[in-house]
Order: structure tokens, then C-alpha cells, then sequence
């Protein structure tokens, strides 16, 4: 399928529908973020089991990235997705049932995290193939682009929502909510249209579960350009673990913003405001540019902007800097992204999409936070927070070093 450039995304019925189904998922989601950590301090009282459930955000992809990947590529997409929500609604809902009948524990909640992140991962491991077939290629960026602003949007309300609803609901009847938005979300799945349903290939033709794996890594590792931008997206994702997880002691300690002040919030806001302005900008630059060469240009205005924020002890003009910060990290995340999609064969999605997720969330993310706080504890938090700096100027560098040396061209559209 293909969806003119001049068609506006809202008019075609099926992205429509994925659209809304991300929305409001992402929307309970962001209020899970901020009530998972809660539920569980209330039940343990244990910074070590609220630390767990921080990282059964990411870890799935570590452990399973792979695994999704070759599932998205042998099944039915959509009938995947559509279970995976379902079944992350029946796993959140096991939380109020299980308090409203007195015997929720820390170490089911903790469980709970982890099994709707795997499962997460398994709807994501879907939607890479899943959006190509709704739009084509040819209109990537621009979905890409929508879908990453308006999870944008919906992650701020979320959060900013969560606090009001944790108060009337508790923490346990809040996820009831969320459960909720799996449901709609798998119906809003179940009503995309235009998209051909799948059919696995039969097992004669269909190559075994470790080859199914092997092959998505041998077309990442053995094309050029996208395998400079997955080390370039996993510098990124570093970059943004390191800023997200210092975000508060920079407040703290570099700006002067102590205890439960305001403006960390808006500090906050900030950065994922950035994001929204990123996805609007992205469809105006990836019609000008190509995917590598816009990196060639970000990626050093991203280091700009981040020495600002880390030479500053204003917090004005760090709340200026992180918003275009914000901007340029977003178009990277969702430029590298898209160009995946673009290059990738139809049947390869799932598998090679997972994978550079699992280099970039699964492993970046958390090491730039590990890092970072690392330095933070015995240098500074100024050299904490440089850390970020530190990685995209590498990435800068690395794409820039490749442009130079004529070490890789784009290729040709799978």
C-alpha cells in the first residue's frame, strides 16, 4: 500500500485508527510510569525493588529483543499486537484485582512490570513491519513523525495526570485505567483496514527459529548505512539515558532548583516538549534531506545545545537549550528509525528493528544513566551530565568520519 505524499494521515482511515490506538495506550502507559514505582515503594518500602521496576522498562529488549523480532516476522502482525494488548491488559488488571482482594505484593507488581514490557515489546516488534503496510514507505516520516509526537503529548498529560489520579483511585485502582486502554487500543488495532492479513509461510519454505534470527542480524550487520546508524542511534539513546537519569541532581546541584521546586517539572516538560517540536520538523527536513546527511547536521547541533546546558547555571537558558536539544534528539531517534523501515525488506521488520532497539533502548539507555551516574558520584554532576554531551559528539564525529572517508552510501529503498 501507498499513501500519496499529498494525502493528509488523518484521511487515511487505517493509520487513523493506529494512531488512536497509540494514543491512548500511551496515554495509561505514562500514567503506569509514575504509579508502578509508587505501588511498589508503598508495598516495600525497598529503593532496590522500585530500581527493578525502572528497569523492566528496558530490559526486555535485552532479553527478548531478539525473540520478538523472529515472532513479528513469522506471524500475522496485527493478530499479534492484538493479542499482546490483551494480554497486558489482563496483567495490569491483575493488580487491582489482586489488592482489592488483599493479597498484592511487591513482588507481584514487580512481576507485573516486566511482563507488560515484554509484552510491549512484542506489540512494538509488530508495528515496524505494521506501518509500512498502512501508509508505505514513501510516507514513513511523516507517520513516524505523528506517532512519536503525539506519544509525545500524551506521555506529559500522562504524567502530569497521574499524581490527580493516584489520589482519587490509589495507586492499584489507577492501573485499572490503564488495563482499560489496552482494550481500546486492541480494538482500535482490530479496525485498521487496507492492510493485507499475513499468512506465515509454510514450513518448507519457512528457515528455522535460529536461522529466522541469524538472517535479520546478517542484513544489519551487512548493510552499510544502517549499521552506522544503529551505532549512531545507540551513542543517542546513551546521551538520553545519561540526561533523563541526571536530570534531577542537575536541578539540584547546578541550578540551584532544590526539593520539590516547580521548575524541575518544566525542566521536564521541556525535554519532551523538544520531542514534539522534532516530529513536526522531521517530515520538513527528510523531504530536503537525506536520512544520513540530516544526521551530519543535527548531530552537532545536538552537542551544542548540550555543552549550553552543562556550562549553564541558568535555568532559563538551560530550559531553552533542553527544548532544542529536545528537537534535535527527537529527529535523530525517529530519522534513524525510518530509514530502517525504508531499507528493510518486509519480511526482515520485525527482526531487524528489534535488534537495533535492543543495541539502542535495551542497552543504551541504561548504560548512559549507569555511566553517568557513576561520574556524576565521584567527579561532578557537570562531568555527569557531559557524559551526554560526550556521546553525541562521538556520534557526530562517527558520521562525519564515514561521510568524509566515503566509507558507506545510502542504499536503494527495500
Amino acid at each position: 500500500m501507498s499513501t500519496s505524499q499529498t494525502v493528509p494521515l488523518r484521511r487515511v482511515a487505517g493509520f487513523r485508527n493506529f494512531w488512536l490506538s497509540r494514543a491512548v495506550s500511551g496515554l495509561g502507559s505514562a500514567v503506569t510510569t509514575v504509579v508502578l514505582p509508587v505501588l511498589v515503594f508503598e508495598e516495600s518500602r525497598s529503593p532496590l525493588l522500585v530500581a527493578l521496576v525502572a528497569a523492566a522498562g528496558t530490559l526486555p529488549y535485552l532479553a527478548f529483543g531478539l525473540i520478538a523480532g523472529a515472532v513479528a516476522d513469522r506471524v500475522d502482525r496485527r493478530t499479534l499486537m492484538i493479542a499482546a494488548d490483551w494480554l497486558n491488559a489482563l496483567c495490569l488488571g491483575s493488580i487491582p484485582l489482586a489488592w482489592a482482594m488483599g493479597v498484592l505484593t511487591a513482588g507481584h507488581v514487580v512481576v507485573v512490570a516486566f511482563l507488560s514490557s515484554t509484552l510491549a515489546l512484542f506489540f512494538d516488534a509488530g508495528v515496524y513491519g505494521f506501518v509500512p503496510d498502512i501508509v508505505g514507505k514513501d510516507s514513513l516520516a511523516r507517520a513516524n513523525s505523528a506517532i512519536y509526537g503525539a506519544e509525545t503529548v500524551v506521555r506529559i498529560a500522562g504524567n502530569a495526570l497521574a499524581g490527580g489520579l493516584i489520589m482519587l483511585f490509589r495507586p492499584a485502582g489507577t492501573l485499572a485505567l490503564d488495563a482499560l486502554t489496552f482494550v481500546v487500543s486492541a480494538l482500535f488495532i482490530r479496525a485498521v483496514t487496507g492492510v493485507p492479513r499475513r499468512s506465515a509461510p509454510s514450513d518448507a519454505k519457512r528457515p528455522g527459529f535460529k536461522e529466522s534470527i541469524g538472517q535479520g542480524l546478517r542484513f544489519l550487520a551487512g548493510h552499510p548505512t544502517l549499521r552506522i546508524m544503529t551505532v549512531v542511534g545507540t551513542l543517542q539513546s546513551f546521551s538520553g539515558g545519561a540526561i533523563v537519569g541526571q536530570l534531577v541532581v542537575f536541578a539540584d546541584r547546578g541550578l540551584g532548583i532544590h526539593g520539590s521546586d516547580g521548575r524541575i517539572g518544566l525542566l521536564y516538560m521541556a525535554w519532551s516538549a523538544g520531542g514534539i517540536g522534532g516530529s513536526l520538523l522531521l517530515p520538513r527536513l527528510r523531504r530536503r534531506f537525506d536520512a544520513f546527511p540530516l544526521l551530519l547536521w543535527v548531530l552537532p547541533v545536538g552537542a551544542l545545545l548540550g555543552l549550553v546546558v552543562v556550562l549553564t547555571s541558568d535555568w532559563r537558558v538551560a530550559l531553552v537549550a533542553l527544548t532544542v536539544w529536545g528537537t534535535a534528539y527527537l529527529i535523530v531517534l525517529v530519522n534513524t528509525m525510518t530509514y530502517s523501515q525504508e531499507v528493510t525488506p518486509a519480511e526482515l521488520q520485525g527482526r531487524v528493528n528489534t535488534t537495533r532497539r535492543m543495541l539502542s533502548s535495551g542497552l543504551g539507555v541504561p548504560l548512559g544513566a549507569l555511566v553517568a551516574s557513576s561520574i556524576t558520584v565521584s567527579v561532578g554532576i557537570k562531568a555527569g551530565m557531559a557524559t551526554a554531551v560526550i556521546a553525541i559528539a562521538l556520534a557526530a564525529v562517527v558520521v562525519w568520519a564515514v561521510r568524509l572517508g566515503g566509507l558507506v552510501s545510502p542504499a536503494p529503498k527495500a
